[in-house]
C-alpha cells in the first residue's frame, strides 16, 4: 500500500513538472486568431455550459411578455450588444470578426433558448471570452428586458428591429450608461467627437487639420502657447494688464486686429 501511494504520488509530481514545462516554455499559443485544438474546445464548452447550468438552475424567470420590457431591452441591446452580436440585416463587424472564441449571433438565435441562463450570462458575463459581466451596472429588471427582447430577436427583421429601436428609450439602466457619443460602434463616430484626429478644425490633442505644430495658433488646445487654450492658468486681466496690452498694440500690433474676450483674455486675428 505504502509502494502505492509513494508512487501515486511520484506520477503526480512528474505530471506537474510536465505542464509546468510546457507552460513555461510558451508551446501554448493564446493568440486569439489560432483556434483551440478539438479536444481543448471539447473541454472549455463543457466546462462552460455545466457552470452556466449548475448557477442557473434556482433562478426564478418572471413574464417576458410585457412589451414596455421588450422595448427596453431592444434599445440597450442596440446600444450595447450589436458590436458583438450583430442585428437583423447587419454584417459583421471588426469585434465580432476577431473575437475568440467568436460571439454568437443572436439576431439568428437567441443565447441558450433558456431564458436563466440567459439572464446569467448578461449578468455574470464569462471568463476569457469577451462577454461582460453587464450586472456590475445594470440593474435586474433592465437584464430581464433584454432577455425579454433576445427571445423575440430571431422573429425580427431589419424593418421590424430598427422600428423596435427607434420605440424604446434608447441606452438606459439606471446609472452606469456610457455618456451619449461614446459608445458608437468604430467608424461611427460623431464628427464633433472630441477624439477624431481628421475632422476639420483643431483636435484637442495637438494636431490639426492645417497641420500646425503645438503651441502654434490653429493647433490643439493641449499646445502650450495659445492664447485661446481652455486649460490655461492665466487669470483674468486686470485693467493695468490692459493698459499694457494696448501699449502693445500701439509699437507693433493693429489694434483692430485684437479684441478681449469676456474673460479678459485677449484673441489675435
Amino acid at each position: 500500500m505504502k509502494r502505492i501511494i509513494i508512487s501515486f504520488a511520484a506520477f503526480c509530481a512528474l505530471g506537474l513538472l510536465v505542464v509546468a514545462g510546457v507552460v513555461f516554455s510558451g508551446l501554448i499559443n493564446v493568440a486569439a486568431d489560432d483556434p483551440h485544438t478539438g479536444a481543448v474546445h471539447a473541454f472549455l464548452e463543457t466546462a462552460r455550459n455545466r457552470s452556466i447550468e449548475v448557477r442557473s438552475e434556482d433562478i426564478v424567470v418572471p413574464s417576458l411578455d410585457d412589451e414596455d420590457q421588450i422595448r427596453a431591452g431592444a434599445g440597450n441591446y442596440d446600444s450595447m450588444c450589436v458590436g458583438c452580436h450583430l442585428a437583423p440585416g447587419m454584417a459583421e463587424t471588426e469585434l465580432s470578426n476577431g473575437l475568440y472564441p467568436a460571439p454568437p449571433s443572436l439576431a439568428e438565435a437567441g443565447l441558450y433558448g433558456d431564458p436563466a441562463k440567459t439572464f446569467w450570462v448578461i449578468k455574470h458575463g464569462i471568463k476569457a471570452t469577451g462577454m461582460p459581466a453587464w450586472g456590475k451596472s445594470m440593474a435586474d429588471p433592465y437584464i430581464w428586458g433584454m432577455v425579454a427582447f433576445l427571445q423575440k430577436l430571431p422573429e425580427l427583421d431589419e424593418g421590424a428591429y430598427r422600428a423596435l429601436v427607434a420605440s424604446s428609450g434608447g441606452h438606459q439602466h439606471g446609472g452606469g450608461e456610457t455618456p451619449a457619443g461614446h459608445g458608437k460602434q468604430h467608424g461611427e463616430m460623431a464628427s464633433g467627437d472630441h477624439h477624431q484626429g481628421d475632422s476639420g478644425g483643431s483636435d484637442h490633442h495637438g494636431s490639426s487639420s492645417s497641420g500646425g505644430a503645438p503651441g502654434q495658433p490653429g493647433s490643439g488646445h493641449h499646445g502650450g502657447k495659445e492664447s485661446d487654450d481652455h486649460h490655461a492658468s492665466d487669470q483674468p486681466q486686470t485693467a493695468e494688464e490692459s493698459t499694457d496690452n494696448d501699449r502693445a498694440d500701439a509699437e507693433g500690433k493693429s489694434s483692430a486686429n485684437n479684441h478681449v474676450h469676456a474673460d479678459g483674455k485677449q484673441h489675435e486675428h
